[in-house]
């Protein structure tokens, strides 16, 4: 029998969010801290190491979450060329981890992965219906998290792209930075995507956790772009002269990059369109925000 004392109280919410010092992390805690009826455990990699699998298992035993969202991945994209067994350990085998032990405890699994997924080829914005082919080492280990959260019953599996944000290292604060440093700047203007701001994204992300969606979702924030448009739009934000960046080809870039990027990178969000769900504002809203934030 239920005392008077325990009519209509609800139970806190136990979250676990690893990978919790990235960007991405940072403003997922601010989401899930402002809500009410959380108990939130917000896990570094220097505090959790996701792919051992010892640790995940003691402490997800231990903690008991009713959801746990993974953030921690290695998102050097180049690096993870020359280092593939780090990323498949950080980005595939940790998942497999962390769904191993979300299962056992009956928790909600959440991961993030990329749009690098795709190899870029299709003349169209991809949806969560169409196949992915990674061009790089980066993209394979995340497509094999991807494969490693499916196999958790009900877990959700959110692809974003471009991500940026007042927190951590980020291309805004990159073409702030070189536009400080008063040089010449180039951005490519054949590689097309969709910015995804932060603080949007964990919104999203949180009422997908809450209600426990299963499934594949692509997040981004509205608008595709090029990253010389992006840099122009940019300063524009800042009141400097957008005219300063000069587009190139991604064949021109000095030095070259290690991994192949997708030449089009853009995120259908049609899971939450067809559902009617909303969608992230324009991402040119976003960077405005984000600018004025950073410029304080």
């Amino acid at each position: 029998m239920v005392g008077a004392a325990g009519v209509g109280r609800r139970q806190p919410v136990r979250v676990l969010i690893t990978g919790a010092g990235g960007q991405l992390g940072t403003d997922l805690q601010a989401v899930f801290a402002a809500a009410s009826h959380h108990e939130l455990v917000a896990l570094d990699r220097s505090r959790l190491d996701v792919g051992d699998r010892d640790q995940v298992a003691g402490l997800v035993g231990q903690l008991a979450p009713d959801l746990v969202v993974n953030c921690a991945a290695w998102t050097a994209v180049d690096a993870c060329e020359a280092d593939p067994d780090r990323a498949w350990r950080t980005n595939a085998l940790a998942v497999r981890h962390l769904a191993e032990a979300a299962a056992r405890t009956g928790a909600h699994l959440v991961q993030v992965s990329t749009d690098y997924v795709f190899d870029g080829t299709a003349p169209h914005a991809y949806s969560e219906w169409d196949s992915p082919s990674p061009l790089s080492v980066y993209g394979r280990s995340k497509l094999g998290g991807e494969l490693e959260a499916a196999g958790c019953p009900g877990a959700t599996i959110v692809r974003t792209s471009w991500v940026c944000g007042p927190h951590g290292s980020n291309m805004v604060k990159t073409i702030l930075r070189l536009a400080r440093a008063g040089g010449p700047m180039a951005f490519v203007d054949d590689q097309r995507g969709c910015p995804s701001f932060t603080d949007d994204l964990a919104g999203a992300i949180y009422r997908l956790a809450v209600g426990r969606r299963p499934g594949l979702f692509h997040v981004t924030n509205q608008g595709p772009t090029t990253w010389f448009d992006f840099a122009r739009d940019v300063l524009a934000a800042a009141g400097d002269d957008p005219d300063r960046v000069a587009p190139i080809s991604t064949a021109e870039l000095d030095p070259p990059r290690a991994a192949p990027r997708p030449a089009n990178s853009v995120l259908d969000n049609a899971a939450l369109r067809l559902a009617g769900d909303p969608l992230l504002p324009d991402h040119h809203e976003a960077l405005e925000r984000t600018v004025r934030r950073l410029l304080g």
